[in-house]
Parts: C-alpha cells; sequence; structure tokens
C-alpha cells in the first residue's frame, strides 16, 4: 500500500520545505528537497527524508506559524537543518518549542549583529564548563549558520544556543539552565570577595568546581543523600574554607529554594580550598 503524499505548503529553501501531510503540518527536511518546488506541489510519500519534524501542541503551532510569518525563509530552514543536526548528534527528540524559542533568539541575534550591536555572555565559561557535548553541538550549528548566512557569529552566542540545546533536551525551562551558570558565576565571586584576588575561570580546578556545584545542587533537588565522613576534620582543617562554602549554600539556597545539607557543604568547603591553593 503506498504512502500517502505530502503536499507543500511553503517552501523555507532548497533543503526544507512546510508541508500537509494526513490532516497535519509537518516541517521536511533534505538535501535538495525544496530546490525548484514550489506551494501545493506533492511530495511523494515514501519520499527518504533525513528528518520530519511535527509541533503537535496547540500553541506552539500558532506561535510557529506567526514566527515564520516574520523570518526570513531562508533563516528558518538554516534554523530547521540546524534542529535536524542537533536531532541526530544526540540522537533524541528535541522539546518542539526549540522550532520556535531557539528560531526567534537567532533571528534576534542576526538583526542585532546586522545593527553592529555587541553580543556578551557573561557565564560563557561556566555554560562550557557545565554542558561541554551541547557546545561542541551548538559550535558546529554556528558552524553551518556563518557558512550559510555569511555572517560572522561572535563566541557568546554559541554560550546562548548551547543553554537552548540543553533546556529542550531535558525539557527545562531556559530559566533553570541558566540559573546553574549564574549560582557558579555567583559562587565565585564569593570565594574571590573573600581572597581579595581573581580566580583563573579557565583553570582545572575551577571546572571541577563548576561540575561539583551542579550536581551537588541536583543531588539535594533530587533528595539523594550522600555521606562524608570526612565533614569533623574538612570543619577542623580548612576552617575558612567550610565557612566561605556555608556562605555559597546559603545563596544557591536562595536562588533554588533548597538547602544544602551539611555533608554537601564539606565537599564544596574542599573544592574551595584547592581553588585558594590555585590562586595563591
Amino acid at each position: 500500500m503506498a504512502k500517502e503524499s505530502f503536499e507543500i505548503v511553503k517552501v523555507f529553501n532548497n533543503n526544507v520545505v512546510l508541508a500537509s501531510h494526513m490532516g497535519q503540518e509537518k516541517i521536511l527536511v533534505n538535501k535538495g528537497l525544496g530546490f525548484s518546488r514550489k506551494v501545493g506541489d506533492v511530495i511523494p510519500g515514501d519520499t527518504e527524508l533525513e528528518k520530519i519534524f511535527i509541533i503537535e501542541n496547540k500553541d506552539n503551532q500558532r506561535n510557529f506559524r506567526q514566527l515564520i510569518a516574520t523570518v526570513d525563509d531562508n533563516l528558518v530552514g538554516i534554523c530547521e537543518e540546524m534542529f535536524s543536526q542537533i536531532d541526530s548528534a544526540f540522537g533524541e527528540s528535541l522539546d518542539e518549542e526549540i522550532h520556535i524559542r531557539l528560531l526567534d533568539h537567532i533571528a534576534f541575534t542576526i538583526h542585532r549583529i546586522k545593527q553592529n550591536d555587541r553580543i556578551e555572555n557573561p557565564f560563557i565559561i561556566e555554560i562550557e564548563t557545565l554542558y561541554r557535548k551541547e557546545t561542541e553541538i551548538a559550535r558546529k550549528a554556528v558552524a553551518l549558520l556563518e557558512k550559510r548566512t555569511g555572517i560572522a557569529i561572535p563566541d557568546d552566542e554559541v554560550g546562548f544556543i548551547t543553554l537552548h540545546i540543553h533546556s529542550s533536551l531535558n525539557k527545562n525551562k531556559l530559566s533553570n539552565t541558566i540559573k546553574y551558570a549564574f549560582i557558579c558565576n555567583s559562587a565565585l565571586e564569593i570565594i574571590e570577595d573573600e581572597l581579595g584576588r581573581e580566580i583563573d575561570r579557565q583553570s582545572i580546578d575551577y571546572a571541577r568546581f563548576v561540575i561539583h556545584i551542579r550536581y551537588s545542587i541536583e543531588r539535594v533537588m533530587k533528595n539523594i543523600t550522600i555521606k562524608n565522613e570526612l565533614l569533623r576534620s574538612i570543619r577542623r582543617t580548612y576552617g575558612k574554607s567550610y565557612k566561605t562554602a556555608k556562605k555559597i549554600a546559603a545563596m544557591i539556597g536562595g536562588h533554588m529554594s533548597i538547602k544544602i545539607p551539611d555533608e554537601e557543604i564539606g565537599y564544596i568547603a574542599m573544592h574551595v580550598e584547592r581553588l585558594k591553593n590555585y590562586s595563591s
């Protein structure tokens, strides 16, 4: 039995089209798929396709239609090729909101670059450390964007795209994803204030600290408890670092509405001590 064909609703570029299929609009991605095609053309149902994206949620469908009515068709197509690339790299489905949120973000970024606006990401080091795989894929996505648009994309933008990728993969709110990076940066500022000097954000010790903070928060939020049989020794030996760790724990608790237990504070203190020794 022949598969039901696709009817083109909109051609974005040579590789991406929006088509109607079995009562649903679907985003189809494949090399050369949109070449020389126009609205109303039929694509056989057995055509080989790299990716088919379906936006199921009614609100997301409405927002997507509104967005593609204002964004350049070719840019929409490039972004959908990026989403296909990201989806394949991780081997798991992206949250469908990425078709709205990241497309909107990239369209605005391109506008800002054309207006010569400066794009800055104060948490770029923390983002790269927390989300290494996502950063790697974001760099490939930016390379595709630069190649196809001819526009140089600042490195800070890689960080923002990384956040969107991580948020989409984990079905998290983007604000929560950003919060981890903000907390790690704020924690380092607490340590720097205590020391009266800056700490190298490129150091391996800071990378370890950032990763530890992330997983410490996740453990507390998931009610996973850990033992710290060195806690008494840490308090006695690294008293100043433990006090600093308590300040960091209080800051985290305020932002995440959680209470960091003493066992976790002890491990944070060990990282603080390591950072202090590195910077001295």
